[in-house]
């Protein structure tokens, strides 16, 4: 009686665990496509990495997991980038060195050469008063 009891709270347990492991591949899928979106390149693929129990810190008995996902920046070439989760929290994203976007997607510069309004005038209007 007392080991059916134990056999479903380890059942239970290793459910949860699974079920966690489910939504931080999910949420690192969503950031790995928002932050590809902001850095204007093609997310190709993302997978799991490794993952290993954490305990401790805010978020108590948890996995620490860290996903890999590639990217490209020009349809050619493929890079390969990190996401780290401590539980359901992202604590890191590295990012290789990889060219920028092309000239004419990149932003705009607005203001004067220099900085020459600084903080006194509105450089909307072309002349700093």
């Amino acid at each position: 009686m007392m080991t059916d009891l134990l056999i479903i709270l380890a059942l239970l347990v290793i459910a949860a665990f699974f079920w966690q492991l489910r939504y931080m591949a999910e949420q690192s899928r969503r950031f790995a496509e928002r932050e590809c979106r902001k850095q204007k390149v093609q997310l190709l693929a993302i997978a799991m990495e490794s993952a290993k129990p954490s305990l401790g810190g805010h978020a108590g008995l948890c996995w620490q997991a860290r996903y890999q996902f590639e990217f490209s920046t020009d349809g050619l070439n493929q890079y390969r980038a990190h996401i780290v989760m401590r539980g359901k929290t992202i604590t890191k994203i590295e990012w290789p060195i990889f060219p920028e976007p092309l000239w004419d997607e990149a932003p705009q510069a607005r203001g004067a050469v220099g900085g020459g309004c600084g903080s006194r005038g509105n450089c909307r209007s072309g002349s700093c008063r």
